[in-house]
């Protein structure tokens, strides 16, 4: 009878999982097998220690938040407007995401190593954003304020508790979005 073991994937989700609950120190081997209702011992059948499966929860944290959404905003096409309005929409049926991106953020203030990665990440974002606006804005310095300006708005809203009146969170985001357009 061959064995069962249990896939690479579920642990890292098992441990993004974690994170996203109860921060890095809530990534624990034994923790993670007992949820998954495993015994420890396959999670060293696929990760040589608990700082591998650190690192693989990041990459799948980058594929999932830069890669997979560059990649469907590019897959629609368009011109630089269509595509950051295709950037908004995939950026709010990414909400369930946004926990995960916080705890991500959070754990880089105390980790140098998960600090550099998430300043590369949002470099990439930065330099994806300035390639879209410098499709039908001259200048550069205003390219670069509208880049930060509609990262820090997906980045930030979810940290941000106010009440819009009368108004959704949704349609305020919105807003802010076709301001930027201009």
């Amino acid at each position: 009878m061959a064995k069962v073991t249990t896939p690479r994937e579920r642990w890292v989700e098992a441990g993004l999982s974690a994170l996203t609950v109860g921060g890095p120190e809530a990534v624990r081997i034994e923790s993670l097998a007992t949820s998954l209702g495993v015994t420890k011992g396959g999670f060293y059948w696929h990760f040589a220690d608990r700082r591998a499966l650190l690192d693989e929860m990041l990459d799948t944290w980058e594929r999932t938040m830069v890669d997979d959404v560059i990649a469907s905003v590019e897959s629609a096409g368009g011109d630089g407007r269509a595509r950051l309005r295709d950037l908004f929409l995939v950026g709010q049926g990414a909400t369930p995401l946004l926990p995960l991106e916080l705890a991500v953020r959070d754990w880089s203030r105390r980790d140098p190593t998960v600090l550099d990665r998430l300043t590369r990440v949002d470099n990439r974002r930065m330099e994806y954003l300035r390639s879209l606006f410098i499709d039908f804005v001259e200048d550069p310095a205003e390219v670069e304020a509208r880049s930060f300006l509609v990262f820090c708005v997906w980045i930030g809203q979810p940290l941000i508790a106010a009440e819009h009146g009368r108004r959704s969170r949704r349609d305020v985001v919105q807003s802010a979005l076709e301001l930027a357009l201009r």
